[in-house]
């Protein structure tokens, strides 16, 4: 039965990427089913939120009859004055095994919780992505990581370990010390932030430390689009002599994506949620190719569920009834957040648009985005770190491929921030 396979094994996981249209909606609806069994209504967040919709669900259709889930409600049961504590638990807390919390990047720190069961479940997603960067339990795993409340780590690094890895964590130590610590345990696979894995080449390259001596061969990156910006791929691939996995997951959510095996984006895990496209323009269900904001429901996270979240992901999604996966796949991977996006002159422009083509200048180092208001338009100015200190050629490669104008200054190399997490490029005073 399908709704009875658990991904547990590499063979599983194939088969559920093969599903036909029908066999996975049939997967998701009854799995769907068997979630808003188990936690309505204990979980008074969604018994209210759900109260009035009918139960069981017929047809994936429905759900577009129930309400979004926005990260503004989860935030409403204040534990102090600068966090909060997710409204949509399902349980005591006494049932719970896991704290986590988001990185405030975007309004206050929301914490979560998970059951032992909803971790596993977490390991199981994971298992999707180790898949796709071939990772086997011959592989020794380094976690470039500051030890803390960050979800990624832990998840990433536990699944590791359950997949039979030798797994390195580099909490406690600067930048230096990692690569060191990856040079004695003669890691092959690093987790990191793309950010980082540029910080940590450009650390090497002072220290004279030969990055093509390490046995490092593939890196997998998460929490900024940089992983399936092509310029910014190539660039991380090129100094470290490795190839970059992409992957996407949020401490609410889970981790929902994972690339592709050519690496044109980012396939939705659709054996773990239902994925739904509002378009960008209309609001309303997404055409193949659009612009459109990702929405996603949680299937197996009883504990923490979300049900229709808006991810405020800006993405463009395809379907294909073949090939060697049937998931959703995202080209492009996360093309931006919804709030980043800005209006120059007419124009709609994605900070990740920004980053693909400096990027492609291997003189420049680092780089700033600053937005502003100018009357009633969108402003955009660049701030780069230059080893030519030539900023005209930039700007006017910006103005060649975008159509527009932007002001382009340097700065003294290094004054710019460097970054272990997400990194935090784009500055939005608007």
């Amino acid at each position: 039965m399908i709704a009875d396979m658990q991904p547990s094994s590499p063979e599983t996981r194939r088969q559920l990427e093969l599903l036909e249209a029908d066999a996975l909606v049939s997967y998701q609806l009854d799995a769907l089913n068997r979630l808003l069994d188990d936690v309505l209504p204990s979980n008074a967040f969604y018994a209210e939120k759900l109260s009035r919709i009918r139960r069981p669900i017929r047809s994936l259709d429905e759900l577009a009859e129930l309400p979004f889930t926005f990260k503004e409600e989860l935030l409403e049961h204040d534990l102090d004055a600068n966090t909060s504590r997710a409204r949509n638990l399902t349980y005591e807390i006494g049932r719970y095994v896991r704290f986590h919390q988001t990185s405030g990047t975007r309004g206050r720190p929301l914490v979560v919780l998970d059951t032992a069961d909803d971790w596993q479940w977490w390991l199981d997603a994971w298992q999707f992505v180790l898949d796709a960067a071939d990772v086997t339990a011959d592989d020794r795993a380094m976690m470039a990581f500051s030890f803390g409340p960050f979800i990624g780590f832990w998840s990433a690094f536990e699944a590791a370990a359950a997949r039979g890895c030798l797994v390195v964590p580099g909490g406690g130590r600067n930048t230096l010390g990692r690569l060191e610590l990856m040079r004695q345990c003669q890691a092959t696979v690093l987790f990191c932030t793309p950010s980082y894995a540029l910080h940590m080449a450009e650390v090497a390259a002072q220290h004279q430390i030969r990055l093509d001596t390490l046995p490092i061969n593939r890196i997998i990156v998460a929490g900024e689009p940089g992983g399936s910006v092509p310029a910014t791929r190539q660039r991380i691939e090129a100094v470290w002599n490795a190839t970059v996995i992409d992957h996407a997951g949020a401490t609410e959510i889970g981790p929902w994506g994972y690339a592709d095996r050519q690496r044109r984006g980012l396939h939705v895990n659709e054996a773990f949620f239902i994925a739904e496209f509002l378009s960008a323009e209309t609001g309303g269900p997404a055409a193949e190719g659009e612009l459109s904001e990702l929405v996603l429901t949680t299937l197996g996270r009883r504990g923490c569920p979300v049900i229709r979240y808006r991810t405020g992901d800006l993405v463009r999604p395809t379907w294909s009834g073949d090939g060697d996966n049937r998931f959703v796949l995202l080209e492009g991977g996360i093309l931006s957040r919804a709030d980043d996006m800005m209006i120059i002159r007419g124009v709609n422009i994605f900070p990740s648009a920004i980053e693909q083509i400096l990027r492609g200048f291997p003189e420049i180092i680092e780089y700033r985005l600053i937005a502003t208001k100018q009357g009633e338009m969108d402003r955009l100015s660049v701030e780069i770190e230059d080893r030519l200190n030539q900023p005209q050629r930039v700007a006017e490669e910006l103005q060649l491929r975008l159509g527009l104008k932007i002001d382009v200054t340097t700065v003294p190399i290094g004054t710019l921030p460097r970054f272990e997490g997400k990194g935090k490029r784009f500055i939005d005073k608007r």
